[in-house]
């Protein structure tokens, strides 16, 4: 069977809360505006959605399961469309180059967990097929 391992499992939950805790955290003690503290939150959460989104849109493709072409097309523009909203959020920002860098980094470290774990889960509830027997 072709199941992730615990390990792996294990470090997606691990990454996800990390990037995720870390940039909740960081919004709580930064020296902001509320309205900021709600943009970049609110760009947390489209960004994490967008990516689940894409990351199943993708693994349907690839298994043959029908997926709209405007559906797969907005999947793509909203995972993109986060990135550029963050990037342009801490260009703008007032604040140190590695509070810049934090939340970066942070951002997309819970992106890809979230791909992940994700990832993880459906491949616990269904199995992928093995490509290869070699007897």
């Amino acid at each position: 069977m072709n199941t992730p391992s615990t390990a792996f499992i294990w470090a997606s939950w691990i990454a996800l809360a990390t990037g995720f805790l870390g940039f909740i955290i960081g919004l709580l003690y930064a020296n902001m505006e509320l309205n900021e503290k709600g943009y970049y939150l609110s760009v947390l959460f489209y960004g994490l959605f967008s990516a689940v989104s894409l990351q199943k849109t993708l693994r349907d493709k690839m298994e043959n399961i029908p997926v709209s072409h405007i559906y797969f097309l907005i999947c793509w523009f909203s995972f993109l469309f986060a990135i550029l909203l963050l990037s342009i959020g801490l260009w703008n920002a007032s604040l140190l180059f590695a509070e810049k860098g934090f939340y970066l980094m942070s951002f997309f470290l819970s992106l890809y967990a979230s791909i992940s774990v994700q990832k993880n889960i459906r491949d616990i509830r269904h199995p992928p097929k093995q490509l290869h027997t070699s007897q």
